[in-house]
């Protein structure tokens, strides 16, 4: 058919009656909108890749200010509270209760002596009977 390259058919009715396709009219507005679209589009992300170019210096100028000024005396100051209030605490553990809800073995470990947990600190760590190192403490 004659309009097989027109993107959509827009039948219109004349003045006079007769029926006519406004094909060509139609595809000529469209590729005008089109271009104005994309030249706007084009010129545009010129601009503000242009722009941009700025910008993005003054933003890698800022957190770098922000880091030096900031962060890293704020780390440092977490860093001091830490090891003041490390330094402060007295590692006293608490007294052995042998309560019976707690350190339930129903069967051994599969490693050592069967009583110890894989990662068994004897001064963190109780037994069901107590505590290893008594004495040493």
């Amino acid at each position: 058919s004659k309009h097989r390259n027109c993107l959509t058919f827009a039948p219109t009715i004349a003045a006079d009656g007769s029926d006519r396709r406004a094909c060509a009219l139609h595809s000529d507005k469209m590729a005008a909108v089109w271009g104005r679209l994309l030249r706007r589009g084009f010129s545009s992300a010129q601009q503000l890749s242009a722009a941009a170019g700025g910008e993005e210096h003054q933003a890698a100028r800022m957190w770098k200010i922000l880091s030096f000024v900031v962060a890293i005396p704020g780390v440092s100051v977490c860093m001091l509270n830490c090891y003041l209030k490390a330094q402060q605490h007295t590692h006293e553990r608490t007294e052995f209760v042998a309560y019976e809800h707690l350190r339930i073995r129903n069967k051994p470990f599969p490693w050592g002596d069967g009583t110890h947990s894989l990662f068994h600190n004897p001064h963190a760590n109780a037994l069901p009977t107590g505590y290893e190192d008594v004495g040493e403490h």
